[in-house]
């Protein structure tokens, strides 16, 4: 089976190991709600003061409170820190997840 998702946010390992945590949304659930793949923002443009309006302002956004976190369940990943660079992976881009059974040969 091959889904295909968009990654919606970044994060750094909470415990600090070399590892990011990325998050996905599947693109159907994108599309049901009208949202824009090219921005997970949305159309709806909100001015802020100052840096910290900004931080929450997303953090309520991501959790639930906005736009994408009533889009649907979120996947979560983790990745270590030298595949996701290698992969350059960023905030928007398109990616696939492909599940397969591994098949037990013999008794």
């Amino acid at each position: 089976m091959k889904k295909e998702y968009v990654i919606v946010r970044i994060d750094a390992s909470h415990d600090g190991s070399p590892y990011v945590i990325l998050s996905l949304s599947s693109t159907k659930d994108l599309k049901e709600n009208n949202q824009p793949l090219s921005s997970p923002f949305g159309t709806n443009m909100v001015g802020f003061s100052n840096m910290d309006d900004v931080m929450k302002g997303l953090n309520k956004m991501f959790s639930g409170g906005g736009a994408l976190g009533s889009s649907g369940a979120i996947t979560s990943m983790k990745l270590d820190i030298h595949e996701y660079k290698e992969l350059n992976l960023s905030v928007g881009d398109k990616v696939y997840l492909e599940l397969t059974k591994a098949e037990n040969l013999g008794v």
